[in-house]
Formats: C-alpha cells, structure tokens, sequence
C-alpha cells in the first residue's frame, strides 16, 4: 500500500504543479487558461494577483505531497503519511469548496479532487495496516 499511497500522491502533486502553472503563469496572457477559469476578459487585470497567490497555494500542496512520499520512502511512514494526508485532504477540501461554491465548476472540482481523495484513501488504510503491524 506504501507504493498505491506514493504514487497517487505524487499524481495528486504533478496535476498541482500544472494548476499551479495555469494560475501564476499563464493565466495573464492566455484567453484559454482565462476561460477555464470563467474570466470574463475584462477582468483578467482584477483578478490576476488573486490567480497568481491561488497558483502558489496549489504548489504549495504539491510540494508538501512531494515531502511525504520522500520521507515515507525515507524510513519514516507515519510522518510521511501525515504529510500525505494534511496536503492531498487539503486538496480535496479545496475541490469540494469550489464545487459548493459553483455547481458549474464539478468537472474542474473533479479533476483537481479526485486522485487526492484516493491518496487519502490509500494513506489511511496504509495507516491502519502498519498500526497493526501490517504493513
């Protein structure tokens, strides 16, 4: 389970990395990343440092994913777990907030908080089987 856990963490932080990219990086000049996030091109200026902060908060998280696969695979599983569980729960709090907010954003909600609810998943029951000495 130590593996199914670190692999969809680390997906969980290459999809933020990219939505980090989307927000802080292109979302100023190009109309497509724009529209993804239904900006009207009249407020791209506005809203612009709102998309830039978002984008690092998203890298953020992945980073902090990233942290907890690294010490998991470093010898220390239930601190590397906690990293796992605090960052992709983070993210799926995240995607259930935008949906909650936006009905019309359930697909993007699902993209972004899909792979982290199934690293959660996976960091639990890796969690419950090493606390049984299982693992």
């Amino acid at each position: 389970m130590v593996v199914v856990t670190s692999v969809l963490a680390a997906l969980a932080a290459a999809l933020h990395v990219l939505i980090f990219v989307m927000e802080a990086v292109w979302f100023p000049h190009r109309p497509d990343v724009q529209a993804r996030f239904r900006t009207h091109p009249d407020d791209v200026e506005a809203v612009r440092p709102w998309a830039y902060n978002q984008g690092f908060y998203n890298l953020f998280l992945a980073l902090g994913a990233l942290a907890g696969v690294v010490v998991m695979w470093a010898g220390d599983l239930t601190t590397g777990l906690a990293l796992v569980l605090l960052a992709c729960g983070s993210m799926l709090a995240a995607a259930l907030v935008l949906v909650l907010t936006d009905h019309r954003m359930a697909r993007a909600a699902a993209t972004q908080g899909t792979v982290p609810a199934l690293a959660v998943i996976s960091a639990l029951i890796t969690l419950s089987l090493f606390a049984r000495g299982l693992s």
